[in-house]
């Protein structure tokens, strides 16, 4: 049973965080080129609600919302 959670903690650091590691290396070098990944999400982030918002607007234009003030049972 040991061996069965000895190679679980193998594959975690030896494999799957090794990626991190290079990333806190690299860190040392460059802060940005450390930080891409965050740099990407935030743009990621930023283009999804820059699309949501011109939805947004697409359906306040057209009037498709009923702005009733009892249109949704949690306002009565």
């Amino acid at each position: 049973m040991k061996e069965f959670f000895e190679s679980i903690e193998s594959l975690f650091v030896d494999v799957l965080f090794a990626p991190l590691d290079y990333l806190r290396a690299l860190e040392l070098e460059s802060w940005s080129a450390a930080n891409i990944i965050n740099w990407l999400f935030m743009l990621i982030g930023f283009a999804a609600f820059f699309y949501w918002m011109k939805e947004l607007k697409k359906f306040n234009d057209n009037n498709e919302e009923d702005r009733d003030p009892t249109a949704h049972s949690f306002l009565n």
